[in-house]
């Protein structure tokens, strides 16, 4: 039996290499629908969404030792939570949404401690969780909690009056503002998540803003970005959330906001510069210039999600960027192991002075910065847009 499990493992990753290599799947609109047994996004969801919740929560996106104490709930998890919402609504698996809530409501009372300060983009991220339970449960603990996290973003502290940050508030910015490429999604997600809930425009356009914001900042002639005006290297899991960042402000922004346009065209250039990047496993890179680089899988699941949003939405051409977004899925699933750990994950990474900084970083598996990201990308493929 155990001969005939690694058999079969290795026969399918082998018609993974071939598939990939070889240029053999079908292009058009069903790149994203048809995938073969032990790669469908129904079977690697709920693999990773039950991966998630038989672990304890983590530091950061890793798991923690027994010795160190939990001090909050940080944004990996969060990332992960909420992709398993999102892959347990869009498959109708009440059962999953329960037990991802169960997990949510100590947060209430016993784990009350936990809950992250609303102080910092990393922490502010935790409102989206919050109001996607809302929208799953209509439970009004959740939305009030969740609107707390998303107002407080842009309330600036009475401690912070005469600190830089007011700079950022004067100017109608989050007083959050840092200009590195993480923050554009943390903060669009929670601010997207309560336009949704309320209707009401201002999250949705004060998100826009600061996106553009971004953009001028940071954003490179070839579409791909810094990870910080003072770390100019195209760090793979930094371009990653700016990719699903925009993805998600594009999917909510209604046409006639003005910084729609400047959003979309930003978008469109750093997927064309990403479509030339991806390897031939369909992976993208550590550095993703470098051809001498890693693979790297959190980066990859970003960017492939990236695409799928745009391929569903009509904003991308579906032969080119389905076949990539099908190649980068596959790529992930092949690295995914028995115990539903992605491998092939960068630790966390702090802005580097020197592209070594980068390269000589840690590949880790089963960290929560790729079991989210190919959590949304199962979700991604089974949406409707």
């Amino acid at each position: 039996m155990i001969l005939e499990k690694y058999l079969l493992k290795d026969i399918f990753c082998l018609f993974l290499f071939l598939s990939i290599s070889t240029g053999t799947i079908k292009t058009g609109a069903t790149e994203l629908t048809k995938f073969p047994k032990g790669a469908t996004p129904q079977e690697i969801g709920l693999r990773l969404s039950e991966r998630f919740l038989e672990q304890s929560h983590s530091q950061y996106g890793s798991p923690m030792r027994a010795n160190e104490p939990r001090t909050q709930i940080t944004y990996p998890d969060v990332c992960t939570w909420l992709g398993g919402l999102w892959f347990a609504k869009v498959t109708n698996n009440k059962s999953l949404t329960n037990q991802l809530e169960a997990r949510f409501l100590p947060l209430f009372n016993s784990e009350k401690y936990l809950l992250p300060v609303p102080n910092h983009v990393d922490n502010n991220v935790f409102g989206a969780l919050a109001l996607e339970l809302y929208i799953q449960t209509k439970s009004e603990k959740y939305l009030k909690m969740g609107i707390m996290y998303a107002d407080t973003q842009w309330q600036l502290p009475a401690d912070s009056i005469n600190s830089p940050v007011k700079r950022w508030s004067d100017k109608g910015y989050s007083w959050q503002t840092r200009i590195w490429l993480d923050d554009m999604f943390m903060i669009t997600a929670v601010q997207g998540q309560a336009s949704r809930v309320t209707g009401n425009k201002k999250y949705i356009n004060r998100a826009a803003k600061e996106m553009v914001l971004y953009l001028d900042s940071i954003q490179t002639p070839n579409g791909l970005f810094y990870h910080a005006p003072t770390a100019p290297f195209y760090w793979g899991r930094g371009n990653g959330w700016l990719a699903v960042g925009m993805a998600e402000l594009l999917r909510t922004l209604p046409n006639d906001n003005e910084n729609k346009p400047v959003i979309m065209k930003a978008y469109l250039k750093m997927m064309n510069t990403l479509l030339r990047y991806q390897s031939k496993s369909g992976m993208w890179k550590q550095l993703i210039d470098d051809p001498k680089a890693w693979d790297e899988s959190s980066c990859t699941a970003m960017f492939t999600y990236a695409m799928i949003t745009g391929v569903k939405n009509g904003w991308l051409n579906a032969d080119s960027f389905g076949v990539a977004a099908r190649k980068g899925w596959l790529a992930l699933v092949s690295k995914i192991d028995e115990n539903g750990d992605l491998n092939g994950v960068c630790e966390g990474t702090n802005i580097g002075t020197n592209r070594e900084h980068y390269l000589s970083r840690l590949a880790l598996s089963g960290d929560l910065h790729g079991q989210a990201t190919t959590l949304w990308c199962a979700y991604a493929l089974l949406s409707k847009k």
